[in-house]
């Protein structure tokens, strides 16, 4: 039987030895901004996919950190996983269909010892203006697949990508593994059942995907100047295959962690194995997502990091593990995958200290959550409903910061469901009520409406100093400091950044210090409009992409400072004066609040 690091090495090697490039993994924060993370190894190579820059290699192989929302709620079944690892390998206009499918079978059948007899294929059936796949077909029956193993489906199960608003995308032939009879919760017999089928005899081992389209942002597909091939096996899935085991979870990747859990819980896995699998599921990812960089916050990657840790204090709750069990599980997560990635063991205090703030916020907010969520059941109970209105769902959300998710799995955990339109509508609401309640303070376009000359000087003054705060924080503290919030009057500015902990005397006195240099140097702020992609890439900062227009403006305050932004600015920076900190707080697990002036 093979262990998981002896499966990633095979995997490896044999592609290096067929020319390809190992590349290492790159970050689960993506350089694209159209999408929150990196959910497919293919996502680092997209430039050399779409012909757009012509790659330094031909060939290439990884194993790619990925992790992905849309499954979050079937964590806890056999294969489900937020954050996996993704074999895979690549051809930039090099070889296509035929070596892609001549080194899957070569690599699961000779290196891996995989029976021939047990593979089934789908293949694209065709569907809008893209032909059915019969090619893949012919090559698949010549390397000794049987006619009834391949199974033909359309775009929803055989077509990839893109995996943001547009990019390059192709039909995919998938490789499926028939686990056996035994494995079938329905008993199907083969003659109705086959991959794809929701029983559990068939599980999907790679994909093999034909980059050989363009997605523009309207859907229309165009033909690839070249032609590539993006490959990915899930290492988790493909390790239970190899290990012969009927769940992820029973692998070497996740045994030592399961049995940890039920070593430090009360409630045993054999009553509730669903909350020991979300428990280790989200604590594993929790760990990965830290360690490059995302803290828990209200939007984007940081909000997702937050349901992740409230989803596993619910859970913990349930199966009665302690607040320190928790963190003796992520020691043992961090000892475990370090030997693969070692940034883990680097980041491993700060990963304890987030989690820990995070837990001591939200652990108040469940028991009053629960409290009110038993309130409004034994509510519909006395109504003899079974429906918690958008309303409701939303109170407990917005009061109490339950995900949307923790409370329909209370909910059907209770027999109970939720009304998720009215839920949406809810958020929607709330969101054009802020929107209005920001137009008021200068972070909209409010200073339009101030007709005090000197107020509105001093205002556009400590904007641009707010500009001089955010970079020189990123220069002392580090360049993954970006901003979380602002606000600015007449009297002082206020800026919320992610950072763990307190800052240091040196560390105010040294941004203080950077701030008033540039205002002393007198730089010039100038201003350019563009596109929000170009501003991107000529530098500029920007980390609310959804509240952008298509193009956008960028102020550069000399060399020292450059973000897109709706301004106003100074037109020096020696209009400013002295810039001084008056306080520097927590806004937040994970945020820090810093409130200066000019005088």
């Amino acid at each position: 039987m093979f262990t998981s690091l002896q499966i990633r090495q095979i995997f490896l090697d044999f592609f290096q030895k067929k020319g390809h490039r190992l590349v290492p993994s790159s970050s689960l924060i993506p350089a694209d901004p159209t999408v929150l993370f990196t959910s497919a190894g293919m996502q680092q190579f997209i430039p050399y996919l779409s012909g757009e820059i012509k790659p330094p290699y031909q060939r290439a192989c990884s194993i790619q950190k990925c992790f992905r929302t849309s499954d979050i709620i079937n964590v806890g079944d056999n294969f489900h996983h937020t954050f996996f690892e993704m074999l895979g390998n690549w051809s930039f206009n090099d070889y296509f269909k035929e070596e892609a499918i001549t080194f899957a079978l070569e690599l699961l059948i000779k290196h891996y010892h995989l029976s021939i007899d047990r593979l089934w294929i789908t293949i694209f059936q065709g569907e809008g203006d893209i032909d059915s796949d019969q090619k893949t077909k012919q090559i698949w029956q010549r390397h000794g697949i049987p006619i009834e193993h391949i199974k033909e489906f359309g775009m929803a199960d055989n077509f990839w990508g893109p995996v943001g608003a547009s990019g390059p995308c192709g039909p995919c032939s998938e490789i499926h593994y028939d686990c056996g009879i035994e494995d079938c919760q329905q008993k199907c017999d083969l003659s109705h059942c086959g991959p794809n089928c929701h029983c559990g005899r068939f599980v999907e081992i790679w994909n093999l995907v034909f980059m050989e389209y363009f997605c523009s942002p309207n859907k229309k597909y165009t033909s690839l100047p070249v032609k590539n091939i993006d490959t990915g096996a899930g290492l988790e899935r493909l390790t239970a295959i190899l290990q012969n085991k009927q769940s992820d979870y029973q692998t070497d990747l996740w045994k030592p962690i399961m049995d940890k859990i039920n070593e430090l819980a009360i409630i045993d896995y054999s009553i509730n194995p669903r909350a020991h699998r979300i428990i280790a599921d989200h604590l594993r990812a929790i760990v990965f997502l830290i360690a490059d960089g995302v803290l828990p916050s209200k939007e984007d990657k940081g909000y997702v990091l937050r349901r992740l840790i409230r989803r596993l204090i619910r859970h913990a709750r349930l199966i009665e593990l302690v607040d320190q069990s928790i963190f003796v599980l992520i020691q043992l997560i961090v000892d475990k995958f370090s030997i693969i990635y070692p940034e883990l063991k680097q980041q491993q205090e700060e990963i304890q200290v987030i989690v820990e703030k995070e837990i001591i916020k939200f652990r108040r907010a469940l028991e009053k959550g629960l409290k009110q969520f038993n309130q409004i059941r034994q509510q519909l109970i006395n109504q003899q409903k079974n429906k918690l209105s958008g309303e409701q769902v939303f109170h407990l959300y917005d009061t109490y910061g339950f995900p949307l998710e923790m409370t329909k799995e209370l909910a059907q955990e209770k027999g109970l469901t939720i009304n998720e339109v009215d839920f949406e509508k809810e958020v929607e609401k709330h969101q054009r009520i802020s929107r209005a309640g920001a137009k008021k303070k200068f972070g909209g376009l409010g200073i339009a409406t101030i007709t005090d000359k000197t107020i509105k000087q001093e205002i556009t003054c400590l904007h641009t100093a707010m500009h001089l705060l955010q970079q020189s924080l990123r220069i002392v503290l580090g360049t993954e400091i970006h901003q979380m919030g602002s606000d600015i009057n007449s009297e002082r500015l206020r800026f919320d950044f992610n950072y763990p902990d307190k800052l240091t005397e040196e560390q105010k006195q040294a941004v203080v210090k950077l701030v008033n240099q540039q205002i002393k140097n007198n730089l010039s702020v100038i201003i350019e409009k563009m596109t929000y992609q170009n501003a991107i890439e000529s530098g500029a900062l920007g980390f609310f992409k959804e509240k952008y227009p298509a193009e956008v403006k960028v102020y550069s305050i000399g060399q020292f400072s450059r973000e897109i932004c709706a301004g106003p600015h100074a037109q020096q920076t020696s209009e400013l004066g002295e810039f001084k900190i008056i306080s520097e707080k927590s806004s937040g697990a994970g945020v820090r609040r810093i409130k200066a002036v000019l005088e």
